[in-house]
């Protein structure tokens, strides 16, 4: 990436981070954000544009007062980039295409071209607020903060919204997952959808997975993200739980199986105080649900933020402060900060290409490759320690996202190896 790129990529997510939402609203994104200490020079965002689309380069801040490119104690190199009062809980490398979702919408930023555009709800999409991205065949999946599915036909410039009326469970759409034989996944607030052979214009073809409906084999309704298994299943995490789902059957498992690190274990490991009970009638609901009316910090082990299933089949589940999980479809085994996690609040995971995977906390993101986690902070050039999102492009450099900002590190192969 060139001077020109990194300010261009700037100036268009300073544009949208003014626009300012609140992930949390009806949801609970995690604890007070770990602000930690941010590297980069300091940067008026632009103000906000006019047309729903945005080409030009006009107000873009200049270099010196846009990123700040240096050299940490690894040895790689980092730039970082603003957007404002919020986070960054999607991110998509697409060939020399990145795509970013903000609280203000969309932004596509041609890496190559040096180009990029902003799409909102004057564009097309619902809700300017954004949870998912990913590829659905030739057209980009957005999953929206109440405004349910959005596909983009970019060639023809052209949105399809799917929401309620449609078979949608719910509007706000955390996850998408298509698989081998067509069939897409959607994971939302109210249960999870099912649409048999991926043909979302056909009503018949939609199915909504609910507790009620599966007569508890999905545990709880609020399905939070989606992988698929080695042998066709489908898992699911859930805010209690984590549920499989093949050929019609349902399995789940919770803390009481194993699932999340025990609360005396990891009590004095946890920083947040603040009781989610007080603060919300769902919440406290959930306490007495799950049996956790005697805890009064940010601890809920059945809750799954995120979720990965790596080549070999093994299940990882990040939990709401218990810790990493590790699931081999029949035993459970936990890391907590005690065996080398930066928190136990466990957001994002990703492969890292290398066997291992990026494992994005509260208070930091790591490196684990089965044995070791190495951590990376706003000292190795994280622009925040919660990290929500993760992206990595073809050149191996990865896009980390937090709140209040997006960095690009650039150099970890020559650190961790094949990425």
């Amino acid at each position: 990436m060139n001077a020109n790129t990194t300010i261009a990529v700037i100036g268009v997510i300073a544009v949208v981070g003014v626009l300012g939402y609140k992930l949390g609203q009806r949801s609970h994104d995690g604890p007070p954000a770990a602000t930690g200490t941010v590297q980069t020079g300091a940067m008026n965002p632009a103000p906000s544009p006019s047309a729903a689309v945005v080409d030009s380069h006009a107000g873009l801040p200049a270099a010196a007062n846009a990123v700040s490119s240096t050299q940490p104690p690894l040895g790689h190199r980092f730039a970082q980039f603003k957007v404002g009062d919020s986070n960054v809980k999607a991110l998509l490398a697409d060939g020399p295409v990145v795509w970013v979702g903000t609280s203000g919408g969309v932004i596509r930023y041609d890496t190559e071209e040096d180009e990029h555009r902003l799409y909102d709800v004057r564009a097309g999409l619902l809700s300017n607020g954004i949870f998912h991205l990913s590829r659905l065949g030739d057209r980009l999946a957005v999953g929206t903060y109440g405004g349910g599915l959005s596909l983009f036909d970019e060639a023809n410039n052209d949105w399809t919204n799917y929401n309620i009326q449609h078979g949608l469970g719910d509007g706000f759409v955390y996850d998408l997952l298509q698989m081998p034989n067509g069939d897409i996944w959607i994971a939302t607030w109210s249960g999870a959808n099912l649409i048999k052979g991926g043909h979302l214009d056909e009503g018949g073809a939609w199915t909504t997975f609910t507790v009620a409906s599966t007569e508890g084999g999905l545990p709880n309704d609020w399905v939070y993200a989606l992988a698929a298994g080695k042998n066709g299943e489908v898992w699911m995490a859930t805010e209690g739980g984590l549920a499989r789902y093949k050929e019609g059957d349902w399995q789940n498992w919770k803390h009481e199986d194993g699932l999340g690190a025990p609360y005396d274990l990891v009590r004095e490991q946890i920083e947040f105080a603040r009781d989610p009970a007080k603060e919300s009638s769902h919440h406290a609901r959930q306490k007495v649900e799950m049996g956790l009316e005697g805890v009064d910090i940010a601890y809920n082990p059945n809750y799954i933020v995120a979720l990965y299933v790596d080549e070999a089949g093994i299940v990882w589940c990040g939990t709401w402060g218990g810790g990493l999980a590790r699931f081999d479809g029949e035993n459970w085994q936990y890391f907590t900060v005690a065996d080398g996690l930066p928190a136990n609040h466990v957001f994002m995971l990703e492969s890292a290409g290398d066997g291992a995977i990026w494992v994005g906390t509260s208070n930091g993101m790591a490196h684990f490759d089965g044995q070791k986690f190495d951590v990376l902070t706003t000292k190795d050039g994280l622009y925040a320690n919660n990290v929500f999102s993760l992206a990595q492009s073809e050149d191996g450099s990865l896009w980390v996202g937090s709140f209040g900002g997006v960095a690009r590190l650039v150099g970890l192969r020559e650190k961790f190896g094949r990425l």
